[in-house]
């Protein structure tokens, strides 16, 4: 069998469009090669060596989770080079790329949207999920070297499918100093400017905080909060009596010394438990009661976090009623 006739080495590394492989020389015929993937029409991509390692039967739901917003980053990637200048990634699968926290789902990939704005038309290949998008100036970002919507844009637009909860948890993420992908006046800007969706929105945005850094970390405050419980401090940072730092709390209640946080791990390792173990002893002698909640208590029934936290709170001199 011939071998096929090397590529350029511009086009070695990543996906390039098939009409710039032409302009620097490259048969059609090579562009048919076996050794070539084609994402999407009229794209390209050396196709890398077969990985042979199956899917895992036993994916645990985080597993999943965690495997599937870099293989969306490569499709997207992939598709790049057919994207035209007035196309860009949107909805959920731009704030994916982003690092925004997603819903959990069953699927074993992600859809990957990718917008224009009328009077362009609506994106039509196959692999995506096309929209056409209200007239509105074109402002966006270069994310991973691929062109996104606006945050604010992406948040709005993802509450097409997202649920209120997962609308808060991602605007948590966008609004925390630590991304600075908007404001929360951003948020409440691009609602009064391009409207709600379905009401999600605006039963969101309330119970937006700056702060939280996981997701998990919004759903523990959400189911505290909707039971009653006092609003806490986020990422609190206790110090000992001479000004020495000792922990960040993720929920903290400094009036009465009571501090709760989400611990999602599974195994830990015996270093990372040791070290953990002597900040929680740290915590304890300064009376501080800390409040070590685990997936179980908050999926599938959150009443269970939410009691352990009111026990804390209650021996500490908190009484229903009091904020």
């Amino acid at each position: 069998m011939t071998r096929p006739a090397p590529l350029p080495a511009s086009l070695l590394q990543t996906p390039f469009a098939v009409a710039d492989a032409r302009e620097l020389g490259v048969s059609p015929s090579r562009l048919r090669a076996d050794d070539l993937e084609m994402p999407t029409r009229g794209v390209r991509l050396l196709r890398a060596p077969a990985a042979g390692v199956p899917l895992p039967v036993d994916e645990t739901p985080t597993a999943r989770m965690q495997r599937l917003r870099p293989e969306l980053l490569e499709r997207a990637r992939r598709f790049a080079p057919a994207l035209t200048e007035d196309q860009f990634v949107s909805h959920g699968s731009g704030l994916a790329i982003i690092g925004a926290p997603i819903p959990y789902t069953s699927a074993n990939r992600l859809d990957l949207h990718v917008s224009a704005r009328r009077p362009k038309p609506q994106p039509a290949r196959r692999g995506v999920i096309g929209h056409r998008l209200q007239v509105r100036p074109p402002d966006r970002l270069r994310v991973h070297d691929l062109p996104i919507e606006l945050p604010a844009r992406m948040w709005r637009q993802a509450a097409s499918t997202w649920n209120v909860d997962d609308l808060i948890a991602a605007g948590d993420f966008l609004i925390h100093p630590r991304n600075a992908f908007a404001t929360i006046e951003d948020l409440w800007n691009e609602v009064d400017e391009a409207g709600d969706v379905r009401g999600r929105l605006k039963r969101a945005l309330p119970e937006i905080r700056e702060g939280a850094e996981s997701a998990q970390e919004t759903a523990l405050r959400l189911a505290i909060t909707r039971a009653g419980l006092p609003e806490p401090e986020l990422n609190w940072c206790l110090y000992d009596h001479s000004g020495r730092f000792v922990a960040r709390l993720d929920l903290a209640y400094p009036e009465y010394r009571v501090a709760s946080e989400y611990d999602g791990r599974q195994h830990a390792e015996a270093e990372q438990f040791a070290r953990d173990a002597d900040r929680w002893e740290s915590i304890r002698v300064l009376d501080w009661q800390l409040v070590r909640i685990l997936s179980h208590h908050l999926r599938p029934d959150p009443q269970i976090a939410v009691d352990k936290v009111a026990s804390a709170l209650i021996a500490a001199g908190w009484r229903p009623g009091r904020r």
